[in-house]
């Protein structure tokens, strides 16, 4: 009897092929209509392992690991490097005393790229600057889109491309005249694209004081 096995990339995902996985996400494998009283073992092998006899050799690779479920037609199994895996999912069948093996192929790559932001100062008066830093994680040349957002609601985007190792963290100077907040929304690297937005800082702007009149007393 063939085994059947839906794989879902964590709990948000629909059932279905696996397109995309990256490093330590958890990965949802559950095997289909099995008969009553089966009993289940998940093993990994490493790109490395592919040589081997399969059905006499265990899987045992180190940057797999089944999270929970193991011993159940469910598993939840976390790869923590890039790579190409083979998680084996092995059912004994008392009924028919027949022992069923299938593999599935898992690659998993290179983590996206992130951004983080930080102000200094995050309070300003109208005119002065500050200066807003994007730390970058990745693989060089990035590119990112900055979002700024002021209080009225105001909405501008300011692109950044080529921007190598030596320029990461990147500071930009910003100089609003109302409060504004910032963001990043995307970022690119070698290993693809993050949309994602960044976490989001507040710079906040405080106008200048009003003129007062000068009397003098006579």
């Amino acid at each position: 009897m063939a085994i059947g096995i839906t794989v879902m990339i964590s709990a948000a995902s629909a059932a279905g092929q696996v397109t995309a996985i990256y490093p330590n996400q958890i990965v949802n494998f559950s095997v289909e209509e099995e008969p009553a009283g089966s009993t289940y073992n998940w093993e990994i092998y490493c790109e490395t392992d592919f040589g081997v006899n399969m059905a006499q050799v265990p899987g045992t690779c180190p940057d797999g690991e089944v999270v929970s479920g193991q011993g159940t037609k469910d598993a939840q199994i976390r790869f923590s490097k890039p790579g190409v895996y083979l998680v084996k999912i092995e059912v004994w069948d008392p009924v028919d005393c027949t022992n069923n093996m299938e593999f599935y192929r898992v690659e998993v790559e290179e983590s996206l790229p992130e951004a983080e932001l930080a102000l200094d100062p995050d309070e300003i008066c109208v005119n002065e600057p500050s200066t807003l830093t994007v730390t970058l994680t990745g693989e060089p040349l990035w590119g990112f889109t900055l979002q700024a957002t002021d209080i009225d609601g105001n909405v501008d985007l300011f692109y950044y491309t080529d921007i190598d190792a030596s320029e990461n963290p990147y500071d930009i100077i910003v100089t609003p005249e109302k409060t504004t907040w910032y963001k990043v929304i995307e970022v690119t690297d070698n290993n693809g694209v993050q949309k994602d937005p960044s976490n989001e800082v507040k710079l906040t702007v405080h106008p200048l004081p009003m003129n007062s009149p000068i009397y003098i007393k006579d």
